[in-house]
């Protein structure tokens, strides 16, 4: 991947930038009439598992494309949504842990390599993915780092790009098999993203400058408005996109800040419960621009409601992928 970041193109984004190549979802602009989220069955309430949110379902028939499959959260919604007889298949880093974590799991996973920081591999993984899937009934945004020092990606803050960015992309490359389905998108947010640097998306200094020490929340702001902006783009299409909090999980995302984890954190069969519901359970057919927690509408900052800013962080990724 190679793309550089100046002041001066920063500033020219968000004039004219190639949105997603489907046509029916380029339509005039209008608002989102996000849906509302019914009560979650009897039984699913905070720090419920995984297994207890998809009990009783059949996938059998079902794909789902599971990012960040061999360990924590994404391991464990692999791992149920397979038990449960959907054709996951799972992305890693390494081909040989993402050939362990699906050899480990009851029922069907495939592997396939995707590094979200190297755009060439995200665009090798959806060609790959559309070898194995020409339809996609879920495809769940799980990946991400915290990184506890200040790391670039040719410019541009690491979290950001591997966070949002690759992700931005995959869904991107992906979305008509999504739509063919008439599926679900979920991206796995956190209720991080309100502690995001003031004023929202720093589009003009992405570098991380002066923020970088909220890089991580700053990225779950975009997952936030990137599902937003995307739910807006499905509307008609039978096709949906909510984003998921998973809760306070202890996982192996925090190795490099020092596992820093509050006694009460979850365990990743329960923070991927709410993640297994978004993507596959009956109750959320057609539910469409949400934001989830503990199977319900979840509290979220102004920030992330922020319309016009999702819609601008939508151009600036187009932008930023395609440089």
């Amino acid at each position: 991947m190679s793309f550089n970041l100046n002041r001066r193109r920063l500033l020219r984004i968000g004039a004219s930038v190639p949105l997603l190549s489907m046509a029916p979802l380029l339509t005039a602009r209008t608002a989102l009439a996000a849906s509302a989220v019914p009560p979650p069955p009897p039984g699913l309430v905070a720090g419920a598992s995984s297994e207890r949110a998809t009990a009783g379902l059949d996938l059998r028939g079902r794909t789902v494309l599971v990012t960040g499959c061999n360990s924590g959260i994404g391991l464990e919604t692999m791992r149920v949504l397979a038990l449960r007889g959907a054709h996951v298949i799972g992305t890693a880093r390494s081909p040989d842990k993402g050939r362990e974590a699906c050899a480990a799991v009851t029922g069907r996973a495939t592997p396939v390599v995707l590094d979200l920081a190297d755009f060439a591999s995200v665009r090798a993984c959806a060609a790959q993915v559309r070898q194995l899937a020409p339809r996609l009934d879920a495809l769940v945004c799980n990946a991400g780092i915290v990184l506890g020092d200040w790391q670039r990606v040719n410019g541009i803050e690491r979290q950001f790009v591997v966070n949002h960015l690759g992700h931005y992309l995959l869904v991107e490359q992906l979305l008509d098999t999504v739509v063919a389905a008439r599926g679900r998108v979920v991206v796995v947010g956190s209720g991080s993203h309100r502690q995001a640097p003031a004023g929202g998306i720093q589009f003009g200094r992405l570098s991380g400058e002066g923020w970088n020490a909220r890089g991580y929340a700053h990225s779950k702001l975009a997952n936030g408005l990137f599902s937003l902006e995307l739910a807006r783009r499905l509307q008609g299409t039978g096709a949906t996109s909510n984003c998921v909090t998973p809760g306070h999980t202890r996982t192996a995302i925090l190795r490099s800040t020092g596992n820093d984890y509050r006694d009460d954190a979850r365990t990743p069969t329960q923070g991927a419960a709410t993640p297994c519901y978004a993507a596959v359970h009956p109750a959320l057919a057609g539910v469409n621009g949400q934001y989830l927690a503990d199977f319900r509408a979840g509290e979220q900052s102004a920030e992330q409601r922020d319309a016009a800013m999702a819609a601008r962080l939508w151009r600036v990724s187009a932008d930023l992928v395609r440089s």
